[in-house]
């Protein structure tokens, strides 16, 4: 999976101990089988790595951005407490 490889990437080459990658539509555009507004996450720890698909569905890409940042933050949130 394409989120996982990103994450798990960025924390074997990075002083970090939480990695977060996004990825997916944002649109415009999309597919039946990758959906506008379809965003895949990674968030990798020393303690493995969680996927998160979120349909966010067709809110424009700057929305669906947005979203994604958000969604972002609130799982490296939830990493950081648990670490």
């Amino acid at each position: 999976d394409v989120a996982r490889e990103m994450a798990e990437g960025l924390l074997a080459r990075a002083p970090v101990d939480i990695a977060v990658s996004i990825t997916g539509i944002a649109g415009p555009g999309g597919s039946e089988h990758k959906p506008e507004g379809r965003v895949c996450f990674g968030l990798a720890t020393r303690a493995g790595c969680i996927l998160r698909t979120v349909e966010f569905g067709p809110l424009g890409r700057a929305n669906v951005r947005t979203a994604a940042r958000d969604y972002a933050l609130a799982l490296i949130e939830v990493a950081a407490r648990e670490a």
